[in-house]
């Protein structure tokens, strides 16, 4: 390495460092009520990031295996709220008429130390409990994301015990974790600017299983002293 040079970011960040980046992410989140929190295991120092969100989708995205989802002529069993955001994440009510399914999907943000990053575990139900198969989350993976993945989708989207709870969860693996988070880093060390690795890291995975995370984290949550 020449005189001068920086060291390349690492992709890879410790527990301290993770726990400290989950607690900026968590500050932000409870100032615009985006619903994260941190869910401590009892009798443990382990926990993780945790929120739950209702997504609505179309039929033609589901199998028909599970005839529990919810029907659009069962819509106003939902409360005020959640029709609320359906129709705003659906952009009016015609799209609203178009929706037969509201889907439960309960995000976990986990710390892995054998792979030294964080990890996405979610599950996904509909409201009357039933669980989505394998290959219904993966029906429901946004196309463009679909494509990207199509050539190894069972080695990107699994199903995996949760290591903390160790009950059955499905996991976007971390193996491709540094192909997107070495360029970010790197980018943002070349401008000397800090960011906070959980938000660079979630805006990346997300959006892959439905969870958006807001523009705000990237302007107004930093890295950790």
């Amino acid at each position: 390495m020449m005189a001068g040079e920086k060291n390349p970011a690492s992709c890879y960040l410790d527990e301290r460092t993770f726990r400290l980046c989950c607690q900026l992410f968590l500050q932000h989140s409870e100032t615009i009520q985006d619903g994260w929190s941190w869910e401590q295991i009892k009798g443990s120092d382990e926990g993780f990031m945790k929120k739950t969100v209702l997504i609505p989708v179309k039929s033609s995205l589901l199998h028909e295996q599970h005839g529990g989802f919810m029907q659009a002529e069962n819509m106003e069993l939902l409360t005020d709220d959640i029709q609320a955001d359906v129709e705003d994440e659906t952009a009016g009510v015609q799209a609203v008429c178009e929706i037969h399914a509201v889907l439960r999907y309960e995000y976990h943000v986990l710390y892995s130390c054998s792979y030294q990053i964080p990890v996405l575990y979610f599950r996904a139900s509909a409201l009357d409990g039933n669980t989505l198969s394998l290959e219904e989350v993966w029906s429901n993976v946004h196309p463009n994301y679909r494509q990207r993945l199509q050539q190894g989708p069972w080695d990107t989207l699994t199903q995996q015990e949760h290591p903390l709870l160790g009950q059955p969860f499905f996991m976007l693996h971390p193996c491709r974790t540094e192909e997107f988070m070495k360029p970010a880093l790197d980018l943002a060390q070349a401008e000397n600017k800090r960011v906070n690795y959980i938000v660079t890291w979630l805006s990346v995975v997300g959006p892959v299983v439905g969870l958006d995370v807001p523009l705000s984290y990237c302007t107004e949550v930093s890295a950790p002293d």
